[in-house]
């Protein structure tokens, strides 16, 4: 397969693996990593992603220091016969010249300084488009790319979503860390698999009922207090609402296909509403203030339960778990359970299935 190549004398800080890395951040956007060290590191290594998108949240403003200055692009010479184009962290400030990828079906632009998304309507074949951490204020000029299938403007600094009518065929997107305050406009987009919207200022969940495809949701780090109109997605598998405002669980009930949930960092007190939820291999109702563990019995399908951060000290609670045989995985830390000095003695005789207690593996 063709790839790009260059003359330019500013080198990326890193070409290779360029996929992999994708996927690695998304999962750390998403906040779906482990044990307390494994979120520190991942902290860091968004921290280090995004510096420029901090400084524009700091300073109010897109200032650009001397080491900065965006690249010649005359110094940057494109492959005609390129399928997958990365140009990540070239100091890109301006898509320009791009018309000759006729043949593109990937275009990386992460970690660059474009502040306008245009010049791209040649790209008629374009499947993926990476426009991560970048300076960009507004979703525009996307209008001819009516093949799109993967669209990632994660770390700009959009406030609205728009622009994105004509792109039918889209199925993941990805809107990570920026200044959105609403869902909306998304309605043309039923072929949507996957939804990221984490690190936003979202306050309420709406108008999303037209996207009945769609099989995860993710929308950690808002301002979010209620679950609601979800009913539409009956297709969903994963949802991600951790961080947020929210107090009770409710409205899943129409959500019969869910496996993952992920309600961590909220308000939750009383574990309840999952009576349809049957299909549950993970549940993530940690760092709230529930008391006990109840309603649960039916999820007989559970492999991980994290409950880490809570109230609970009775320990014939754990017989709300008997039932799943396929468990695996159990975080009880910084309960009152905890202080007992037979607490990983006592998971493992009530739970004889589970082989992770927290983050640390059972020996036998």
């Amino acid at each position: 397969m063709a790839t790009t190549t260059t003359t330019t004398t500013a080198e990326p800080e890193s070409g290779e693996g360029a996929q992999e890395m994708m996927e690695v951040d998304r999962r750390i956007e998403s906040e779906e990593s482990g044990d307390d060290e494994g979120k520190k590191q991942a902290v860091c290594i968004v921290t280090d992603l995004s510096q420029q998108s901090l400084r524009e949240e700091q300073n109010g403003d897109n200032l650009t220091s001397e080491s900065e200055i965006p690249v010649d692009m005359e110094t940057i010479s494109l492959d005609p016969e390129a399928e997958d184009v990365d140009l990540n962290h070239f100091r890109i400030g301006k898509i320009e010249g791009f018309e000759v990828l006729k043949k593109a079906k990937t275009l990386c632009l992460r970690q660059n300084l474009i502040k306008c998304i245009e010049n791209l309507q040649q790209l008629h074949i374009l499947k993926e488009l990476d426009l991560y951490d970048n300076q960009i204020r507004k979703i525009e000029n996307l209008e001819a790319l009516t093949g799109l299938e993967i669209l990632d403007i994660s770390f700009n600094i959009l406030r609205n979503i728009e622009g994105l009518d004509q792109l039918t065929q889209l199925k993941k997107l990805f809107l990570v860390n920026n200044k959105i305050s609403k869902i909306e406009n998304l309605s043309n987009l039923q072929q949507l698999q996957m939804l990221e919207l984490g690190s936003n200022r979202i306050r309420a969940i709406q108008n999303i009922d037209a996207l009945t495809n769609l099989d995860s949701l993710f929308l950690g780090k808002n301002k979010i207090t209620k679950l609601q109109n979800l009913d539409a997605l009956t297709n969903l598998t994963v949802l991600s609402i951790q961080s947020n405002r929210l107090t009770k669980i409710e409205g899943l009930q129409n959500l019969v296909n869910l496996r993952e949930l992920y309600l961590s960092h909220n308000g939750i007190e009383v574990i309840e509403g999952l009576e349809n939820n049957n299909k549950l291999t993970m549940l993530d109702i940690a760092a709230n203030r529930i008391k006990k563990i109840e309603n649960i019995t039916h999820l007989i399908e559970l492999q991980e339960f994290w409950m880490n951060d809570n109230l609970i000290e009775c320990w014939s609670d754990l017989d709300e778990l008997k039932g799943a045989k396929k468990l695996e995985t159990v975080y009880l830390e910084r309960n009152p359970l905890q202080k007992d000095p037979q607490y990983r003695r006592k998971i493992m005789l009530a739970l004889p299935s589970v082989r992770q207690i927290d983050a640390t593996f059972v020996r036998f």
